[in-house]
């Protein structure tokens, strides 16, 4: 049997069960080098990474060799963020206690093989103190933790809580996936649970499209349910939209399936409290974080991914974008 080995990472004993001989003898490679192919590889597609070695430096380090050290450490995080080595998983700064922290997630299509879409979930977690207004109707997060799994909930939200750890005030902010707010009422029952509004107005748009031929009549309509909407109230809109007299079948369903929406989320959309709060009505943040975190690597022309390689990309990208690559660098140098 071989000996387990153990590798000290601060004051923090890293497992190295998965590591049974060194990683420069596993790759035959430095640790810097090690490095550099991880940082290239989550950056850009392999080939773009292998043709930036050879103009850059003059190595020849095939896409495929790329390929192995990303997805290799890319595993080594889940088995890091499992173990809940602390030191080890990202964190926002520290800010006050009456600081509100932000969870937002949501869920994107990712093409696999042989040749089939499965979800990738995303969560973005941030300070309310950390959200910065630029302009009039655009502001910048200046600290974010990220967190993904490509697969079901049991494994993303035990993996999403270790990121949650120390964190009080939670807001989160969701569409109507059923998944999110079970999660919330199961695991944070005293977390303030807010229905992103554009859905809530999305829901308005399909059904007074389909409803209404006079496009004035459609936006006196929708701007007077808009605006009960933003104050708080939803009842009033919930009747407003029974009395319409629907005529189409596509517009009886949009009807339907807006009442339904809004009374199952109704305690999720009292915007006017929560605009008086000061927080957040929009998960804007999170579709943002698709297109950065996940899209701008993950979603090509022509991609298709293997389960374990998306997660791994997925995983250093989220390191990456939550300013915590010094940590893939010390894994890098303690499993070596």
């Amino acid at each position: 049997m071989k000996k387990k080995v153990l590798t000290t990472l601060g004051r923090i004993e890293l497992p190295k069960a998965h590591l049974l001989c060194p990683l420069k003898s596993k790759f035959n490679i430095t640790v810097r080098l090690q490095e550099q192919m991880c940082w290239l590889g989550q950056v850009c597609v392999y080939r773009e990474a292998e043709e930036s070695f050879k103009k850059l430096c003059g190595l020849e380090i095939s896409d495929q060799q790329i390929k192995r050290v990303c997805s290799y450490y890319g595993e080594v995080l889940d088995e890091v963020i499992q173990a809940n080595i602390e030191p080890m998983i990202p964190k926002l700064e520290e800010t006050t206690s009456e600081d509100p922290t932000y969870v937002m997630m949501d869920g994107a299509m990712l093409f696999t093989r042989p040749k089939e879409w499965k979800e990738l979930k995303l969560a973005r977690i941030f300070k309310g103190s950390k959200v910065i207004d630029i302009q009039k109707s655009r502001s910048e997060i200046t600290d974010t933790v990220y967190c993904s799994h490509l697969g079901g909930v049991n494994k993303f939200f035990p993996k999403l809580e270790r990121h949650l750890q120390g964190y009080r005030n939670l807001v989160v902010v969701g569409d109507g996936a059923k998944w999110i707010w079970n999660w919330c009422e199961d695991n944070y029952p005293g977390c303030v649970e807010i229905l992103d509004f554009y859905h809530a107005k999305e829901k308005l748009v399909i059904l007074g499209n389909l409803h209404f031929k006079d496009k004035q009549k459609k936006d006196e309509w929708l701007n007077q349910q808009l605006g009960l909407l933003r104050n708080s109230e939803v009842y009033q809109v919930i009747l407003n939209v029974k009395k319409l007299s629907c005529r189409t079948e596509k517009s009886k369903e949009a009807k339907a399936k807006l009442i339904k929406y809004y009374t199952e989320h109704e305690d999720r959309m009292q915007y006017k409290t929560y605009r008086e709060a000061g927080l957040l009505i929009g998960s804007g943040p999170i579709e943002a974080a698709h297109r950065s975190v996940i899209q701008q690597r993950m979603k090509l022309s022509g991609q298709k991914w293997s389960i374990r390689g998306a997660n791994a990309i997925a995983n250093l990208r989220c390191f990456s974008k939550s300013n915590a690559w010094s940590k893939i660098n010390e894994i890098i140098k303690a499993a070596a």
